[in-house]
Formats: C-alpha cells, sequence, structure tokens
C-alpha cells in the first residue's frame, strides 16, 4: 500500500491534533472503564474480549503489511525486521497474554470504548507501518541497527516492557490475593508512584519513536501520553479518595515531582 507523502504528513498532522484535543477531554473526563467505570455508555462486553479486540489489529495488520512487503521484488533491510519484531512481540503479549492473565471475573467495559480503541490501533498501525514499510524517503539503511538513534530507542523499548510486565505482575498478584475489589499496590517501582505501568508504557514508545526516528513513531509516543497521562491522574487521585492513609510521597508517573 503506498499513499502520497504530502498526503501523509498532513493526515498525521491532524491525527496529532486530535491527540491533544483527546489528552484534553481525558483530564476532565477519565475514559469509563476499569475504576471509572461509569453507566450510560451503551453495551458492554467482557472486558477480556474487549482488550483481545482492541489489540489484535496492531498484530494481524503490521504482520499482513509485513508479509505483502517482503512478497515484494525490493529487499528491505534488517532493522526493518527488527521493528516487525519489536511491535510484534509487544502486541502479541497485549492482545494474548496479558488477557489471559489478569484476574478480572465479571468485569466488563463498553463496547463504544471497544470500537474507539480499535479505530485508534488501525489508523496507529498505518501510520507505522507505511513508514517503515514503504515512505521513508532513502529508506532505512543497513547499518541502522548500529545507529545510536536505534541502541538508545532498543534500551528504552526494551527497558520500558520489562518494567511494565514487573509491574503488571504486581498489581496481577494484589488482585488474587485482595479481598476487595482494589488494594494499594506495594513494591519495586511502587514505591514511589501510583502508576509505574503507564510510565513504562510511555517510556517504551518513546524508545520506539527513538528507534525508527519517524513523525509516525513520536505521534504514538505522544498518543499514548495523551491517553495513559490523564488516566495515570485519575488513579492517583482515586487512590487519595479511596484510602485515607495512601502514601503521600508518591507521585502519578514521575518520582518526587509528578
Amino acid at each position: 500500500m503506498l499513499i502520497d507523502l504530502d498526503f501523509y504528513y498532513s493526515f498525521l498532522s491532524v491525527w496529532l491534533v486530535i491527540a491533544v484535543v483527546t489528552f484534553s477531554l481525558l483530564m476532565f473526563v477519565p475514559a469509563p472503564y476499569g475504576r471509572h467505570e461509569k453507566r450510560g455508555w451503551g453495551p458492554r462486553l467482557p472486558v477480556r474480549l474487549g482488550w483481545i479486540l482492541m489489540e489484535s489489529p496492531c498484530v494481524i495488520l503490521m504482520s499482513a503489511l509485513f508479509i505483502t512487503r517482503i512478497s515484494s521484488q525490493e529487499p528491505l533491510a534488517s532493522v526493518v525486521y527488527c521493528f516487525y519484531v519489536f511491535w510484534t512481540i509487544h502486541y502479541l503479549h497485549r492482545s494474548c497474554i496479558w488477557p489471559q492473565r489478569v484476574h478480572i471475573p465479571g468485569k466488563r467495559m463498553p463496547f463504544v470504548i471497544v470500537m474507539m480503541g480499535v479505530v485508534f490501533n488501525v489508523v496507529n498501525t498505518l501510520f507505522n507501518a507505511e513508514w517503515i514499510y514503504n515512505l521513508k524517503p532513502e529508506g532505512y539503511p543497513y547499518q541502522w541497527q548500529w545507529s545510536l538513534q536505534f541502541c538508545v530507542g532498543a534500551i528504552l523499548f526494551v527497558g520500558g516492557m520489562v518494567t511494565n510486565l514487573r509491574a503488571d505482575n504486581i498489581l496481577f498478584e494484589l488482585r488474587r490475593k485482595t479481598k476487595s475489589e482494589y488494594d494499594i499496590p506495594e513494591g519495586q517501582l511502587f514505591r514511589w508512584l501510583s502508576c509505574p505501568n503507564y510510565a513504562s508504557e510511555i517510556i517504551e514508545w518513546i524508545g520506539w519513536a527513538v528507534m525508527t526516528w519517524s513523525l509516525a513513531g513520536f505521534s504514538f509516543a505522544i498518543w499514548t501520553a495523551a491517553n495513559l497521562v490523564p488516566r495515570a491522574h485519575a488513579h492517583h487521585r482515586w487512590y487519595h479518595e479511596k484510602f485515607p492513609h495512601y502514601p503521600k510521597e508518591r507521585r502519578a508517573l514521575i518520582p518526587f515531582v509528578w
């Protein structure tokens, strides 16, 4: 799939404006699922099914476009295979492993939220896949995987993913042990942050942006922050409202700062 580069940049610019608007809205109205769930958002789906439906397009679409691209006559730089592996590992975990591990019996989420997630993931995948497979004007040179951008980005991506998994493990274990629906997580980065899982995912996609050194990658990092910064803020406020003894020294996303 090839599109005009000027059209691509124009559409991507609009997409970034939508990210800013989304951030502004979510700072005042948290997305209505999980602990912030509210009635009145229409039909609801089981949370596991919702997450699978939301995240799986990232694997399916990126893989389909990758297969289409490698079937063409033009060779791809080896670093593009690395990009595909990084992306696919993340989203295979999000669409297949995470929904099976999380302890959410009976939890449901609005269908409209699922559909918004599907649209976001389809558009975001198309932007990134189109850039790394087709549109980068000079292509990625074969030595790109040894560049400073790739090495720094890969460290941030892998570090963010590992930290995210460790934070998720603490939350999974807490859900299994506690008698109430929610409790105060403890240990590792939860000592300083209310939402290290969100902080680490933002770092992960900043890593992707640096690795690919592309506007599409930075757009994804901005969108990740636009979604997760307001949610972390809402979680942090919720913890303080629900638990009077919640640790005062914790911050939402940045230790000792915010």
